[in-house]
């Protein structure tokens, strides 16, 4: 989405807000790669939190040593290298079974022996991104405004049954008419009507 948006208005080097729902490592990746600076939150989502547990965002990582250090303070090394069935290369992390048994923190860090943590191999790019977010405290308070108002706005005209048409494709036409309309609407009140006409015939 970030091509066709470049392509259409002829601009490189676009910054691109999303949403945390297209939060995706290697989709930002992609999108760095191409001259794009993505922006959006991080997505948390961990069975442990809901468990009342730490979550891997509880442990700080040093890239200086490449290791971890647990709420408790504990050091956590990296120790071996795994390719995921997405296959993603990921680097494991394990805390001291020993230093773990003994932890007044164990019950709310982990049910195993000791502390696992993956690292996924782009993952320092992830952090500076969640860095330049926390950089622009503006950038997702105008994702909001720029995206929410006008998907607000068409649905009111949609109305409660949403689309009138059936399969993709009639879906797809029939929302393009109301992006149509819409965009037209906001240049009329930006513009005027006259000189959007004279825009157009020009």
């Amino acid at each position: 989405m970030a091509q066709q948006a470049s392509d259409a208005i002829g601009v490189d080097g676009l910054t691109v807000l999303a949403d945390k729902g297209y939060y995706a490592g290697p989709d930002i990746i992609a999108c760095q790669e191409a001259g794009f600076q993505p922006l959006l939150p991080r997505t948390f989502t961990s069975a442990g939190r809901r468990a009342g547990r730490f979550t891997k965002q509880d442990f700080d990582y040093d890239r200086s040593s490449n290791r971890y250090r647990c709420p408790a303070g504990e050091w956590m090394p990296y120790k071996t290298t795994t390719i995921d069935a997405n296959g993603m290369k990921q680097y494991n992390y394990r805390s001291r079974a020993p230093v773990c048994e003994v932890c007044h923190l164990k019950k709310q860090c982990t049910t195993a022996p000791s502390r696992r943590i993956k690292r996924w191999e782009h993952e320092d790019r992830l952090d500076d991104l969640e860095a330049e977010l926390y950089r622009s405290p503006d950038a997702m308070l105008t994702r909001k405004q720029t995206a929410e108002h006008p998907f607000g706005t068409i649905k009111a005209w949609m109305g409660a049954t949403h689309f009138k048409m059936r399969r993709l494709k009639h879906v797809k036409t029939e929302m393009s008419l109301h992006v149509l309309a819409y965009n037209l609407r906001r240049l009329i009140n930006i513009m005027g009507s006259q000189p959007l006409i004279a825009a157009i015939q020009s």
